[in-house]
This record gives structure tokens, C-alpha cells and sequence, in this order.
């Protein structure tokens, strides 16, 4: 097939990679560079990257609705249009141009998780399995019908780094066999069940802090999901490292001290601190901080 493909962040690298070994990649999309980094220089894009390494056709148009870029999209007469995490909702303009529309790879199982953190939000909230769903791409957030779904567990330790990687390797398989139906006039399309729609928002920095008066299920999995960024911290500490561990006590008094970190009691539970940083130091022992302050509480 001859596709345009419409994508941003690293999670949408290996659909790339993986449908240019199969198909006709007519044009990738990225959003612009943007300034990134201490020194905010101009920064382009995971699929920007990667599209130029592989020696594709690229553009960043600062709006998909301009029509200079919609009438370079309908000169392509592309069969089908491919777009993850590209972060703008497309419009019906850009929509109906190729043959078959446009397909989604979305990393929930829909109707679960519409939106932009599906990852994030999914870990966050303790669930234990997930997916990557292929839709097709409506007006509406994440609402179109579904062609398939690709489940997976989530691990009980497991972050949101190596969940996305999974569920970018699963999605990338998925889209290339809903594609292949697609060209033999086989493919099914399942409409959601939109009552049982639940919204996975953007991350803003401030959900990062926590308090030691939450449960200490509540805090690690806040740890789990929020890696790397925007991190868990508390009014004193980011917690660069943090692990289960069993014990009770007042919320923030340290339980223990040891080589292997600092057991601090939550409002249910404990956790296991491993590495701290406060603003503008660098990391160091959870142990090594506790004890050089003389802490029984870690605030």
C-alpha cells in the first residue's frame, strides 16, 4: 500500500520502521522542531529522525489544515493514512484523502483510556493488563471504529518506559495485519461501546508531587507511571528510585535505614526509598541522605 504516515514521539518509531520494510511510504508527518533541553535548542521530533535516516519524504507543517499541505497530501493518492501520538486531532479535510482513510494505533484497550497518557494513566491507576488498539481515525478523540486489539499484562514493578516500548512493538505487528486485511477486502471494523469511554488526560508536572499520608500503593504506582517525567517528589525530595516494602507506621517516619535504602511509612503501607535528589544536586543514597541529616521522618 501506499501510505502517508502521521506521527511524533519515539513510541510511534517501530510502526514506522516496520510498515517501510512492507509498503510505499508516500510522505511522513511530524509536528515542528521545538526547543528542548537546558540550553532550549531546537530539537526535531523521534519521527522526524527517523524519517530522515531512512531516507523518506518529510514535512512539518505548523497546521495540518493548511491547504498547501492538504492539497500535497491529495496529490500523493495514498491508499491508506497512519497516525500515532501525532498529538492534533485530524480534520475531516485530511481525513477523507486517502483511499481507505486513516488508521490509529492507540495504546489502550478502547474504549479504556482515550486521550493522551493511556500509558501513564493505565500504570497509575494500578491496572493489570493493557493493550494497543488499530482504529480508524474519526473528528472525535479516539472514537472511531475498532479492527483490532492487542493485549498485554502489566507488570507489577513494571514503568512506564518499558510498557510503552512493548506496546510500540505490538502495535507495529497489529497495524500490519489489519492493513494486510484491509488489502484483501477482509477487514472487520467493531464499533466502541461509548458509554464505557474513560478519558486518560495529558500529565501535568504538579501530579508528580506526593504526599506520605497516601497509600503507599497510591505513591508507587504514581512512581511507576510518572517515569521519566515528570517524577514523584515531595516538598524537599524527588524520589529517583523507589521499591515496595512491607512495615507501617506514622506517614513519612523512616521505619529503617540500610544499604539497600530507607523504608518510610505511608498512610498504608511502606515504600522503600532508594535514591533521592534535592533541587539542583545531584543524586545520591536515600541512606547516605537520611543519615547525614539525622532524619526520623523524610518530609
Amino acid at each position: 500500500m501506499r501510505i502517508v504516515f502521521l506521527g511524533t514521539p519515539q513510541f510511534a518509531v517501530p510502526t514506522l520502521e516496520a510498515l517501510a520494510r512492507v509498503h510505499e511510504i508516500a510522505l511522513v508527518v511530524a509536528q515542528p522542531d521545538k526547543p528542548a533541553g537546558r540550553g532550549m535548542k531546537m530539537q526535531a521530533p523521534a519521527i522526524a529522525i527517523k524519517a530522515t535516516e531512512l531516507g523518506l519524504p518529510l514535512a512539518q507543517p505548523a497546521k495540518v489544515r493548511d491547504p498547501e499541505f492538504l492539497a500535497r497530501v491529495a496529490e500523493l493518492r495514498a491508499d491508506a493514512g497512519v497516525v500515532i501520538a501525532y498529538g492534533k486531532i485530524l480534520p475531516a479535510s485530511l481525513l477523507e484523502l486517502p483511499r481507505h482513510g486513516f488508521l490509529n494505533v492507540h495504546a489502550s484497550i478502547l474504549p479504556y483510556y482515550r486521550g493522551a497518557a493511556p500509558i501513564q494513566r493505565a500504570i497509575e491507576n494500578g491496572e493489570r493488563e493493557t493493550g494497543v488498539t488499530i482504529m480508524r481515525v474519526d473528528e472525535q478523540l479516539d472514537h472511531g471504529a475498532m479492527f483490532a486489539i492487542a493485549r498485554t499484562e502489566i507488570g507489577a514493578d513494571e514503568r512506564t518506559p518499558s510498557l510503552a516500548a512493548r506496546l510500540s512493538s505490538l502495535g507495529a505487528d497489529a497495524l500490519l495485519r489489519v492493513l494486510d486485511d484491509i488489502a484483501r477486502g477482509v477487514a472487520i471494523e467493531t464499533p466502541q461501546p461509548h458509554e464505557l469511554a474513560t478519558h486518560a488526560a495529558k500529565i501535568e508536572k504538579e501530579e508528580g508531587h506526593i504526599r506520605w499520608t497516601d497509600s503507599a500503593r497510591t505513591i508507587y504506582d504514581k512512581f511507576r507511571a510518572f517515569d521519566p517525567w515528570p517524577g514523584v517528589y515531595t516538598d524537599a525530595l524527588k524520589l529517583v528510585d523507589v521499591a515496595r516494602a512491607d512495615g507501617s507506621g506514622t506517614p513519612g517516619a523512616v521505619l529503617s535505614v540500610d544499604d539497600d535504602g530507607v523504608v518510610v511509612a505511608c498512610g498504608d503501607g511502606a515504600l522503600r526509598v532508594k535514591t533521592v535528589q534535592r533541587a539542583g544536586k545531584p543524586k545520591m543514597t536515600a541512606a547516605d541522605y537520611v543519615r547525614a541529616a539525622q532524619l526520623s521522618h523524610l518530609s
